[in-house]
């Protein structure tokens, strides 16, 4: 049996970099907290509690004083950077270049449309298609002081008031297509003033899909693993079920299931953005080890 490990899937450069960052904090210090999961992954987030590092929220925060915290990848809004200052917190900053860049382009928008509405105009209404809740989404509202408009889904149009003028931006991880669809839709139902849009998901991210898309077609069986708590993997799992109808979402090798792959000559392993290359190849191996058929 043919077992491959998908090498488009792990890790994006912005997770890298913040698990670098807390391994190297843990590695020096031996202890270091971080604000909310460091990684969509529970595996991962246990072998870095192993090494001392311990998760907080954002009411933990409030609390603390004279300590260190990182910030993960998915950005925090001003509100955590001004309670870190208060409490005088040394923040590790591991937010995503691709994640900053686009807070700062949504907060001198918003910025803009304040002094707008100074001289006597009306602000646009800036909207995120993104995941409602989400960390990033969380922190890309926050730049607008909680007045951005986040949208799930083209149903999410019907909540806006589209006679204001709009301007649309996206979160980083989300698909282009479903932006594409967005921007449509929008287009269609607007019938005056200005509508902007902005495709701000990362290309990164973005076109792994096709070639995970071809990875999944290539094998008879695909394992797709990823965190329960993982957007993106949710994201990328169904598109592998789209074109693989025998594409099994597991978290771990623990759930593995050897029954689906009985007389199968060939399967992929692969994931999400927050999937460990480690844990893929645990899985792929327990795969190969398997002598049962």
């Amino acid at each position: 049996m043919k077992v491959e490990v998908d090498s488009n899937s792990g890790f994006c450069f912005g997770v890298v970099t913040a698990i670098n960052k807390a391994e190297d904090e843990l590695a020096s210090k031996g202890q270091l907290y971080c604000l909310g999961d460091i990684v969509h992954n529970a595996r991962e987030v246990e072998r870095l509690q192993d090494k001392g590092l311990k998760t907080i929220t954002h009411s933990d925060l409030d609390n603390l004083k004279n300590v260190k915290v990182l910030l993960r990848a998915h950005g925090e809004p001003p509100k955590t950077y001004e309670t870190a200052h208060k409490n005088n917190i040394e923040v590790i900053d591991a937010t995503c270049p691709v994640v900053l860049q686009l807070q700062r382009r949504i907060k001198k928008t918003y910025d803009e449309g304040v002094e707008e509405e100074k001289k006597g105009g009306q602000k646009p209404l800036i909207v995120i298609y993104g995941k409602n809740g989400h960390a990033e989404v969380n922190g890309l509202v926050g730049q607008t002081n909680g007045e951005a408009v986040v949208i799930q889904d083209k149903e999410g149009i019907d909540t806006l008031d589209l006679s204001r003028d709009i301007i649309l931006y996206s979160q980083t991880t989300k698909s282009i297509e479903g932006f594409k669809d967005i921007v449509e839709e929008i287009g269609k139902r607007k019938k005056d003033g200005k509508f902007e849009y902005y495709d701000t998901i990362c290309r990164q991210v973005a076109n792994r899909m096709q070639k995970m898309k071809e990875f999944a077609q290539s094998h008879d069986v695909i394992f797709f693993v990823s965190g329960a708590k993982s957007s993106n993997g949710k994201v990328l799992y169904e598109m592998c079920k789209g074109v693989n109808p025998k594409t099994y979402l597991i978290s771990d090798e623990s759930q593995l299931d050897m029954s689906l792959i009985k007389g199968v000559e060939s399967v992929g392993v692969c994931g999400a953005t927050s999937t460990p290359t480690w844990l893929m190849e645990k899985v792929a191996t327990i795969i190969q080890k398997s002598t049962n058929f």
